[in-house]
């Protein structure tokens, strides 16, 4: 019988050949929450007393905690405790999240092998490492935007996510009260990859900057066989704040107390008697790994090095003084090491600034690798290790799915030594020794693999060039031993930015303004402080005299950074016509277009313009379209204006970016008033009361009479504790029960309803 112009056998075959890509993609990926019971050794109640800053350095930088109370009332009682445990699985790993222990990757299994390939905890036993205290080892911790967070032991949002690639995506996060930033991490596991993704943001909400660092810390068990791997073109390590440097993976020198000078390989673990970090002087390569010779196993980091330098591990050592630590952390799972990634930093402490509204994202990866003796190069598909030893060359490599048909090379030059076709997956990688012709030099070698018509990963062995040792970082000078203001200016800047515990910004620019009173820089940066500090008289006086020298001669200036700061400090003291006009002066500067547009917006909203409202966030989101307070704007004003769909489109742009913003949640119950949103949002805020804290600060700054009225409970609805709230045109429920009055009022007491 006739089917058309084709057989259907052979169209069949055909559908089939081109959807085999499909099919070779893998299985679902699962994910699922679980409870878990592991014992732990119990903590007290946090000090109800306030701890305030009197000094004191935590990592290298300020131990500041406020408003956080402090968690260091640790016990000896063990007891089995149970926890809600997000797992995601695929055919090649398994990994499991604890939301409630900050968040951290509690445990990931190479399924291929059993393999746990990062620390994995059979107890929780906090000790007093963290900014608050209790801390535990193990797993996968989040470190921003300061070193061993505050909250590494407190409970995170987390919310999940299937995506349409069939891929799923675990995100965990908070609004962090230091500095009211918010940050959010993505874990994505994909069908058919052994690596696990993580996607970042880093959210200034604030009107000011401030400085964030990041770092991944993966802790993995540890022996006499374990190495820690940085990439082949490293020559240098250095100690935290880049105090201290010696060689690589030789150490030939004295490096933070230890000595060195005989020569010690410190890429082995085993070598490490006394406690050490390192970090790599490397910013040319993506990768870097750690691998247990005896297990045959490892596992391997990768990232941009443009946007994620830092590569660093931490041991305790294997001293008694070390092993005790291990004992403090740990019943039996043994001693551990952490591989450090960082991401817009290089070392503890190096903070880097993030400016108003300011949102970053970036992505890290981890998988486990095998079989291949180690590493020398490695990115996102495939690791490559080639060894050349006794005249043989042996050659390994790893790919992180199933290819049916991959091609290895290894060449001397123009000579082919290998040339193979072959399957390769996450389970079965390949390795082959090759006898090399005699007097070959190593770095004529070339070892290759391709697959669909590209190359997956190479490498030929560095030849290194030798290099001077980098200079040691020291302290700056005294303020008057300091020649020049820009360096004054810059001594301040540089202990701000690093939240310096051991000196004072203030004796720099204050040394600077001596010598100059109107100094553009110095007047800005106090005038910074000043609004951070509430002080907006203050801060208008340092940034008057800043732009008085910036406009002199009827000057526009290069920078409208002065006039930016100096609305923000007129807003604070409700001279809202005055600072509308230095707001769109700071526009005239591109740098300043998005925060100084959102400042306008809030002016208007404020005022009652929505449409002048709508047209001002817009520009802000044309200059900035990841500022999550803009498009939360946007979509209040949407709303409010009756284009309830295009709101619920900014709200989708919002989630986007941080899927975990309580606002937008908030925005998108109120567009679409469903039942589920309300509830979704009503657990966040219980769960994360200061959350409802941030949402209301946003209300109100920007509603005004004919404001939006935010309810989050019906009147009568009795919550946790909380304070006595009130507030005309929004209501947010901090306090026990929310009870409506005359007008657009709203008040929440603690008793019953008067």
């Amino acid at each position: 019988m006739q089917r058309g112009r084709y057989d259907f056998p052979i169209v069949f075959l055909l559908i089939m050949a081109m959807a085999s890509p499909l099919f070779a993609a893998g299985t679902p990926v699962k994910v699922w929450e679980e409870g878990v019971t592991i014992p732990t050794y119990l903590i007290g109640p946090p000090d109800p007393n306030p701890q305030f800053y009197f000094g004191g350095a935590s990592q290298g930088a300020q131990h500041r905690i406020y408003p956080y109370p402090v968690y260091d009332n640790l016990t000896t009682e063990k007891k089995p405790k149970a926890y809600k445990m997000v797992y995601l699985e695929n055919e090649y790993v398994k990994i499991g999240i604890l939301p409630e222990l900050g968040g951290k990757v509690f445990e990931a299994i190479d399924k291929t092998n059993g393999y746990d390939f990062i620390y994995h905890q059979h107890v929780i036993k906090p000790a007093l490492i963290s900014l608050l205290g209790a801390w535990i080892s193990g797993g996968i911790e989040w470190d921003l935007p300061h070193h061993h967070r505050a909250t590494s032991f407190l409970p995170m949002q987390y919310k999940v996510e299937e995506n349409a690639d069939g891929s799923k995506t675990v995100w965990v996060g908070e609004l962090e009260l230091l500095d009211r930033m918010c940050w959010a991490v993505g874990l994505t596991l994909h069908p058919g990859r052994s690596y696990l993704e993580a996607s970042f943001r880093m959210i200034n909400r604030t009107p000011v900057p401030t400085s964030m660092l990041s770092f991944s810390n993966v802790a993995v068990h540890v022996n006499d066989s374990y190495q820690i791997i940085f990439p082949p073109s490293t020559q240098f390590v250095t100690y935290h704040a880049k105090r201290s440097f010696t060689t690589w993976p030789i150490a030939t020198t004295r490096f933070n107390g230890t000595d060195f000078t005989a020569g010690v390989d410190v890429s082995w673990y085993k070598n490490h008697v006394s406690g050490n970090s390192m970090f790599a002087w490397n910013y040319q390569d993506d990768f870097m790994a750690g691998y247990d010779h005896g297990k045959n196993a490892g596992i391997m980091s990768i990232a941009d090095h443009n946007v994620v330098p830092g590569k660093k591990f931490f041991t305790w050592g294997t001293n008694p003084s070390g092993r005790s630590e291990e004992h403090l952390l740990t019943d039996s799972d043994g001693p551990y090491i952490e591989l450090m990634v960082g991401a817009y930093s290089d070392n503890q402490p190096d903070y880097s600034w993030l400016q108003p509204y300011e949102t970053r994202t970036w992505t890290q990866y981890w998988y486990p690798f095998r079989d291949i003796g180690g590493v020398k190069n490695a990115n996102v598909d495939a690791a490559v290790n080639l060894e050349v030893k006794d005249g043989n060359a042996t050659v390994g490599f790893y790919s992180t799915e199933s290819r049916t048909s991959a091609r290895v090379t290894l060449k001397l030059k123009d000579q082919v030594l290998l040339d193979e076709k072959i399957a390769i997956s996450p389970g079965h990688s390949f390795v082959k020794q090759i006898t090399l012709p005699s007097g070959t030099d190593e770095h004529d070698l070339w070892a290759s693999m391709e697959a669909g018509g590209r190359e997956l990963v190479a490498y030929s062995p560095v030849k290194l060039q030798s290099e001077s040792m980098p200079a040691p970082v020291t302290n700056p000078l005294a303020p008057a031993e300091i020649k020049t203001n820009e360096e004054l200016y810059l001594a301040g800047l540089r202990l701000e930015q690093f939240h310096s515990p051991n000196g004072d910004p203030n004796t720099y620019w204050q040394e600077a303004l001596r010598r100059d009173p109107n100094d553009i820089r110095v007047n800005t940066a106090m005038g910074i402080d000043a609004i951070k500090a509430g002080l907006y008289p203050d801060a208008e006086t340092l940034l008057r005299k800043a732009l008085d020298r910036a406009t002199a001669s009827y000057t526009s200036p290069k920078d409208g950074e002065p006039f930016y700061y100096l609305g923000l400090a007129l807003k604070g003291q409700g001279k809202l016509d005055d600072a509308y006009t230095q707001f769109y002066k700071s526009t005239w500067s591109a740098a300043w277009r998005s925060p100084g547009y959102f400042e306008l917006a809030e002016i208007a909203s404020t005022r009652g313009d929505f449409d002048a409202a709508l047209i001002d966030d817009g520009h802000a989101l044309e200059a900035n379209a990841l500022s999550v307070r803009a498009l939360s704007l946007k979509a209040a004003l949407l709303r409010h204006t009756g284009h309830r769909a295009e709101a619920l489109d900014a709200v989708a742009a919002l989630q986007q970016i941080d899927p975990l913003d309580v606002h937008g949640m908030a925005e998108r119950w109120m567009a679409a008033k469903s039942p589920t949103n309300f509830a979704s949002l009503l657990s966040t805020v219980t769960e994360h009361p200061a959350t409802v804290l941030e949402v209301v600060a946003d209300y109100k700054l920007v509603v005004g009479k004919k404001g939006p009225k935010l309810t989050l409970t019906p009147p009568g609805f009795t919550l946790p504790e909380g304070n006595k709230l009130q507030s005309g045109g929004v209501l947010v429920s901090v306090g026990r029960t929310v009870c409506a009055t005359t007008g657009q009022r709203w008040k929440i007491w603690h008793g019953p309803c008067p």
